[in-house]
């Protein structure tokens, strides 16, 4: 007889309600035993309302509702029963105790999904996208997730496979009976085919980026030099008091993270020290860390005083801003992709206390055209001391995602590292096999890398997975999912 599990499935501390679930064959047994006067008859699907009681002393340890599930019709296709009781540790602790003494066994961290994947309710990919919506921080990295538990990317990736399966299948006849007389498939056919497939495995590729974002946040920095204003507007996009503002340079003597979401985006703003040259020794680690700051940031807010000319300090700055962005910012097609460079917003802070720094002069020290400056960098004008400052910054950086494409709601997203290494080695398994196609090397070595396409693809939705990949994923998640 396969095991029956049980967890607590509800966060540890105190709430309204805590859950114990049960998933297999002892499920309705359990509940007769942990459950004082239970109905000779339970229905499935019915909430039951009743006591657990202690099988020791016979003590009554919570009230709570029973809900018996028969299988298949449940989240892990066997028997499921879950009992909800008052959100206390104590008595959800308790319970689980008499539950374990009744015939379950604690459930491994993710069991309840893994037994939903083995058992075909789910396909891998959709039992990873389980764990992306638990971690969701804000609601575009949500929807992308439920899109994925809908089985939308496993769609797309089933079809491609479907599409090598037929490949394949032609290959072999070909390979097998070479002198048949059949329906002849000729090597540009089949290159043509593997060429579209190849192309969508690449467009999903390209979606890899944004995924990453919409899964651990976009990095912003904020930098330039001392007393520009870099702490009042990581204030302002916080909308509270997070980091210490004086008018001495030098405030900031680290880098400050905090997290907020910007138009349902995940963002993660990095308060930087101010660029300049110090001997103080505490000074100059915290300089040197914003430096590591700017150079794995996604976005730059590059914050000067606009009252005030440039100075050699911001033109500093503004020369490391080019240099981390791998001297690509602002080349010509760099604005048609969000990640070919770094996109920089210019914040001329001050205004209050007068306008002296122009668009063209922010372009100049970025060593951009001030005729044409690209799409990737936005320009935004305001003071941070007054209520509200900093919301057009706010609204320059949701235009620049949505510039971007970060924000599209069309389209597979892959957000998963693991679903990337696989396309990327599909990728190049396909390239290989196209290649070999067009230079008329004998089609069983095609079949080999087609093959290995088809398998590599196979990973994603766990049809050719080990158990290696197995205990990776589900070694994620927490217990009771």
């Amino acid at each position: 007889m396969a095991d029956t599990i049980a967890a607590i499935s509800t966060p540890a501390g105190s709430g309204g309600i805590g859950i114990v679930k049960v998933s297999g064959p002892q499920s309705l047994d359990i509940m007769r035993t942990v459950m004082k006067d239970c109905p000779e008859t339970v229905r499935p699907r019915h909430a039951y309302y009743g006591n657990v009681i202690s099988q020791k002393s016979g003590d009554v340890i919570d009230e709570a509702i029973f809900i018996y599930m028969k299988a298949p019709h449940t989240y892990t296709r066997e028997d499921v029963l879950e009992i909800q009781a008052h959100g206390s540790l104590v008595a959800i602790r308790s319970i689980l105790r008499e539950v374990l003494a009744a015939g379950a066994r604690l459930a491994e961290p993710g069991e309840f999904t893994k037994l939903a994947f083995l058992n075909g309710r789910i396909d891998l990919a959709q039992a990873e996208a389980v764990i992306d919506l638990i971690n969701a921080k804000s609601e575009i990295p949500e929807r992308i997730a439920v899109g994925q538990l809908g089985g939308r990317l496993s769609r797309e990736v089933k079809s491609l496979r479907v599409t090598l399966v037929d490949v394949l299948a032609e290959m072999a006849v070909n390979i097998d009976f070479p002198d048949e007389d059949i329906e002849e498939f000729t090597l540009e056919k089949f290159a043509g085919v593997l060429d579209d497939v190849q192309q969508k495995v690449d467009r999903l590729l390209s979606t890899a980026d944004r995924g990453r974002i919409a899964r651990e946040g976009l990095k912003i920095a904020i930098v330039g030099k001392p007393n520009v204003g870099k702490s009042s507007l990581m204030n302002g996009l916080l909308g509270q008091d997070r980091v210490i503002v004086t008018a001495v340079p030098g405030t900031t003597r680290d880098t400050v993270e905090e997290a907020v979401s910007i138009g349902g985006m995940p963002v993660v703003l990095v308060d930087t020290a101010g660029m300049h040259e110090s001997d103080d020794v505490v000074e100059s680690i915290g300089i040197s860390r914003s430096r590591e700051a700017i150079e794995i940031a996604d976005m730059i807010l590059f914050v000067v005083d606009g009252s005030k000319p440039l100075e050699d300090e911001d033109q500093e700055v503004g020369r490391l801003i080019v240099e981390t962005s791998g001297g690509r910012y602002g080349l010509a097609g760099s604005s048609m992709h969000p990640f070919g460079s770094k996109r920089v917003v210019a914040v001329l802070n001050k205004r209050d206390l007068g306008i002296e720094v122009t668009a063209a002069d922010v372009c100049r020290t970025l060593g951009l055209s001030a005729e044409e400056p690209p799409a990737d960098l936005g320009i935004v004008s305001t003071s941070l001391l007054i209520p509200g400052g900093a919301d057009a910054v706010r609204e320059q950086i949701l235009n620049m995602l949505e510039r971007g494409d970060l924000l599209a709601e069309h389209g597979n997203t892959v957000t998963n590292e693991r679903h990337r290494q696989a396309l990327i080695r599909a990728n190049a398994s396909l390239l290989e096999a196209i290649d070999l196609l067009n230079r008329r090397e004998p089609l069983e070595i095609a079949e080999v890398e087609t093959r290995a396409a088809y398998e590599k693809l196979g990973e994603i939705i766990g049809e050719s997975a080990g158990e290696e990949i197995l205990d990776a994923v589900f070694s994620r998640f927490c217990l009771g999912k």
